[in-house]
């Protein structure tokens, strides 16, 4: 860029239309270097205003930020001394920033010292004999009016002002996404500040179990929880690649820390990434990372969340929920440790071990053909099944008080559960597990005017818990097909009459508790399907009535069975 004197005489040269064009491209491309780069707001806009002097006569100019009043909250110049900018912008006549703020167009006066907006205002009007012009427009963002760029200009009889203005109100627009991204990021890293001021006030987490069983920060003590307990201690000292399986809501999360904080590993990185929260195009960058250029923001090298775990652990959450095409590019992660930046040649090794989560049936999307059945055995090396909060009720009220404690140290609260308020948190599903107990907890603790919740505090109490409905649906459980929300003890005993053809539920005990063979249990034997659909004359429907179950099942049934559907 050249110097601020080179820039003054060039544009005092007066060049013709395809000269200004040419400088007016020029201090764009000199401007748009200026946003780009990270810095102190008001530095990087008195950088704006520098660069703008080179290319016009100014006598001054100033950029003011301005509430929905169209008062100024702050402002910087060039021709001031410091603080004087504000002042100047809260000088001008009403009627000026008025018509800026309420148009939204600029305001252009080629002589201020005749122009019937700027009457009576005690300002500078003429510069050594020269008429001062004056270009006001606005910055703005969705619409709304959130600044204004002014400038004072020499009037140079063979410039159009009105060029300049059209040039200004692109500088304005450029200037408008900067403070938008400020804000962004402002938000960002104030919600980050306050989360991090949350987590030093909590107290630290203690081991809620003792020996083997002691993973910080998880609560209960149900032989449910006590076999997960086991096999993430057991998992934890090896490298193997750990799927944690379970429904939305079961705490995998955690698990997953559990399992890296027992680890080897666990002076490493933990780097955790839900795969379902972003599109495919950013989850290729995210993970891979990218060269300079490689795409339109990318304005340095980043490294992804692979190169990040190094080392370490990386925890891939939601992963039944990438598409085919990412699953192909994951898959050669997985199996040779190496990949190449989004935009690079350069193949870079890491040493991590992963640990994925989903709450998907993952063995019929392998059927359907929407998860690789390659990908799906790399992944599914040590698969954890975690229970949902209905198979552990006696957890329900550690948990519960656990929560209880955490709302009353945030808030300066002494609430606490009656007898009556446990029994009816323990006789609840919670079709969203742990999670739904949390958010209930918390939701009842806020509205509950005693300090003793009892039982008529829930929602659920008035019939006006709308979660509750969840587990009336006929549809199907993410691992065992099963109808949802069904107590063991329902299904491990079914009825004997003959058209319930008892025995096609079949379970076995694992880790002390009910578990059913198979992604789709509850499928009939062979003999027992076709008996079945003769009674019923081959109408799936039917003989789903008559076994109890749903069409879908019974579908899956025959396909399992190889059971031909026969048509009169």
């Amino acid at each position: 860029m050249s110097s601020l004197g080179e820039d003054q005489d060039l544009a005092s040269r007066a060049p013709g239309p395809a000269g200004r064009a040419e400088i007016a491209l020029q201090g764009i491309y000199e401007i748009s270097k200026i946003l780009a780069v990270p810095g102190r707001l008001d530095a990087v806009l008195s950088h704006v205003l520098a660069v703008l002097a080179s290319f016009f006569d100014l006598r001054r100019g100033l950029i003011a930020l301005i509430d929905e009043a169209g008062r100024p909250t702050s402002a910087v110049g060039i021709g001031w001394r410091d603080g004087e900018a504000k002042d100047h912008f809260a000088s001008l006549p009403e009627k000026v920033v008025g018509r800026i703020v309420a148009t939204k167009m600029p305001v252009i006066v080629e002589d201020v010292a005749r122009d019937s907006l700027f009457l009576g205002w005690q300002a500078d009007k003429v510069d050594g004999g020269r008429r001062v012009g004056f270009i006001g427009v606005p910055i703005k963002h969705r619409g709304q009016v959130i600044g204004t760029l002014i400038i004072d200009r020499i009037h140079n009889g063979d410039a159009s002002i009105e060029e300049d203005a059209r040039f200004l109100a692109m500088i304005a627009n450029m200037v408008g996404q900067t403070l938008h991204l400020y804000d962004v990021v402002t938000r960002d890293r104030e919600r980050l500040m306050e989360e991090q001021r949350r987590l030093e006030k909590e107290p630290p987490r203690q081991p809620i179990l003792r020996g083997e069983q002691a993973l910080i920060g998880i609560v209960g003590a149900s032989q449910a929880i006590r076999a997960v307990f086991n096999q993430i201690n057991v998992v934890a000292r090896t490298h193997t690649t750990v799927l944690l399986r379970g429904e939305s809501g079961t705490g995998k999360e955690l698990f997953a820390r559990a399992a890296h904080d027992l680890s080897p590993r666990k002076s490493g990185p933990f780097i955790r990434l839900n795969c379902a929260a972003l599109p495919e195009t950013m989850l290729e960058s995210e993970l891979f990372g990218h060269e300079k250029g490689s795409f339109t923001g990318a304005v340095g090298q980043r490294k992804g969340r692979f190169e990040l775990a190094d080392k370490g652990t990386l925890f891939l959450d939601e992963i039944g929920e990438i598409s085919p095409a990412f699953q192909a590019k994951l898959l050669r992660v997985l199996q040779e440790g190496e990949f190449e930046r989004v935009g690079g040649s350069q193949t870079v090794k890491v040493d991590v071990r992963f640990v994925f989560a989903t709450n998907k049936n993952l063995e019929a999307a392998v059927e359907r053909g929407q998860f690789r059945a390659d990908l799906y055995y790399r992944i599914n090396v040590v698969s954890i099944l975690l229970p949902p909060l209905r198979e552990r009720p006696e957890d329900v009220n550690l948990l519960a008080q656990e929560f209880l404690r955490r709302f009353n140290e945030e808030n300066g609260t002494r609430k606490k559960l009656t007898t009556t308020a446990v029994r009816l948190l323990q006789a609840c599903d919670f079709p969203g597990n742990v999670r739904e107990l949390e958010n209930c907890v918390r939701r009842t603790a806020t509205l509950a005017r005693e300090e003793a919740i009892g039982e008529a505090d829930f929602a659920c109490s008035s019939d006006a818990c709308l979660s509750s409905t969840l587990g009336k649906g006929s549809g199907q459980d993410f691992a065992t097909g099963l109808r949802p929300f069904v107590r063991v003890d329902e299904i491990a005993a079914p009825d004997p009459a003959p058209d319930r053809l008892a025995g096609s539920l079949r379970s076995r005990t694992r880790n002390g508790r009910a578990v059913y063979e198979g992604a789709h249990a509850g499928v009939p034997e062979r003999d027992q399907l076709i008996g079945a659909m003769e009674k019923a004359g081959w109408v799936q429907a039917k003989a789903a009535r008559l076994l109890k179950l749903t069409p879908r099942q019974i579908a899956y049934a025959l396909g399992k069975h190889h059971i031909p559907i026969k048509k009169f």
